[in-house]
């Protein structure tokens, strides 16, 4: 967020509703600094409103404190007599408003503890709901609750796409908590419940980009480990045409194969860390040359197999994506003469593996991007960035790194000849702030994954993937649809 937004943010969301209640606490013959000593301030509404004092602990329980400080300030609105649904709405959303408004209105009065019997014996009449009021209270309630649940600790997903099989398919619906790496903070605050970047039927933005928050995250039960499979915000959307926040950016699923600081390679499919080779996903597929005696494969046993995207070569010869344990298995057919992994050497393009250099090109310097020869079988070695780590910049770092500094530190990066300039300063070297992560799907040769597009960002990261709840199969009859063997499977 540039200098401008964090004013406005700080005018909106401090100084207003702060000089609001400082006013509002004088009514109620407190002294008006209490209104802008946070925490404190809700321990004094609790007097005010007549709630019991234990009301104080249970803000401080992540979750649980944003219902209770919600509850507090309708209570608190009460007090001075805001009884409608209306002026509790615009108390809680549009504080910055209406409590400078109320505290200066010579009408609004404090009226008493709004918790206590005797206050709502005497305005009995004006705290009666209507059963419209009572099912918008229940409604406003669930949103904010489920708001809370999605935000803090648990998210549903499904799979899009085949980047994980076989580890995971193509309509597998996920639970993916916000606690184990702990929850992000919304950073872009103003935004329409549910809706994640684009509202449904309409397909308009779901989100006011107007106020962006800074990166913040909760504590969490542990940190991100290789071998974890992920949820992230993909970082290419943060580039036309879209230009999404960095929460609003769409949802991924990946494993995470390297974390800051380790140095990556990928030798002939196979991933290596700090030069030792990495556990490979027992279910992950990578494609097969097959060769055959002519005679057709039987359809039966690509589905067992869970042979994908079969594609004939000549009448002897086809290839396919599968596991290395359905390759074992095919090997064993009488009409099978051999299945090879397909793998293209290091500095070699295959029209199914190509090499993919275009992450680099907007960051060079000279008039050349630099010749990696990597594909997605040989890739690297790769330093993934960890914070506080310092690369020096020339011809071969900078088109790696270029981009982590440019987007996703928010630094303004120019190159003037064989110079490097950040933020106006000629650099020779860089100190990352953030960590990053190096994501693969668990599908080699079928996912876009950080071989094509770099690191992810930690404040990109969503959650951690727990397991299975439901899995539907859209090409399956109506009588198989739901994959039963695999409801509530743990994520490996």
């Amino acid at each position: 967020m540039n200098g401008i937004g964090l004013v406005i943010a700080f005018v909106l969301f401090i100084v207003l509703p702060f000089a609001g209640l400082w006013k509002l606490f004088e009514k109620a013959g407190r002294p008006g600094w209490e209104g802008i000593v946070p925490l404190y301030n809700f321990f004094i509404i609790i007097k005010l409103t007549g709630r019991p004092a234990w009301w104080f602990i249970m803000l401080l329980i992540p979750g649980l404190n944003f219902l209770i400080a919600l509850g507090l300030i309708v209570d608190f609105l009460k007090s001075y007599g805001k009884f409608t649904f209306a002026e509790h709405a615009q108390g809680v959303v549009l504080p910055f408003i209406y409590f400078p408004k109320w505290g200066n209105d010579k009408d609004t009065k404090y009226l008493g503890q709004s918790a206590s019997p005797e206050f709502r014996t005497k305005y009995k009449i004006a705290l009666k709901k209507t059963q419209a009021r009572e099912w918008a209270d229940a409604i406003i309630f669930a949103v904010i609750a489920a708001t809370l649940i999605r935000t803090l600790f648990i998210e549903a997903y499904v799979i899009p796409s085949a980047s994980m099989e076989s580890s995971l398919l193509i309509g597998d619906y996920l639970f993916v908590s916000k606690v184990n790496y702990g929850a992000r903070l919304p950073m872009t605050p103003v935004a329409f419940p549910f809706a994640h970047h684009t509202m449904p039927l309409i397909n308009t933005k779901a989100y006011w980009d107007g106020i962006e928050l800074p990166y913040y995250r909760l504590p969490g039960l542990a940190d991100i480990k290789k071998g974890d499979v992920v949820v992230f915000n993909y970082p290419m959307d943060a580039d036309s045409p879209y230009f999404r926040p960095v929460d609003k950016r769409e949802n991924y699923i990946k494993r995470c194969q390297g974390t800051p600081g380790d140095t990556l390679s990928v030798v002939n499919a196979q991933v290596f860390i700090n030069s030792k080779a990495a556990i490979t996903p027992p279910k992950g597929e990578i494609t097969y040359d097959v060769k055959t005696d002519g005679n057709e494969l039987n359809p039966q046993i690509a589905t067992d197999l869970h042979l994908s995207d079969i594609s004939s070569i000549n009448n002897n010869e086809f290839i396919t994506n599968t596991t290395e344990e359905s390759a074992k298995a095919l090997r064993g057919y009488s009409n099978i003469k051999s299945v090879t992994p397909r793998l293209t050497p290091r500095g070699a393009s295959d029209p199914m593996n190509p090499v993919y250099p275009t992450i680099f090109s907007n960051y060079k310097l000279g008039a050349n991007t630099p010749d990696y020869k990597w594909n997605v079988d040989n890739y690297g070695p790769i330093i993934v960035p960890k914070a506080g780590w310092t690369v020096k910049l020339d011809s071969l770092t900078f088109p790696i790194y270029g981009r982590a500094i440019a987007v996703y530190e928010g630094n303004k990066v120019e190159v003037n000849g064989n110079d490097v300039l950040i933020n106006g300063k000629k650099a020779d070297s860089y100190t990352f702030k953030m960590n990053y992560y190096f994501m693969m799907g668990d599908n080699r040769h079928n996912s876009e994954d950080s071989r094509f597009w770099g690191f992810v960002p930690e404040d990109h990261i969503v959650g951690k993937a727990l397991f299975i709840w439901m899995s539907v199969d859209d090409n399956a009859s109506f009588i198989h649809k739901i994959r039963w063997s695999r409801l509530f499977n743990l994520i490996h």
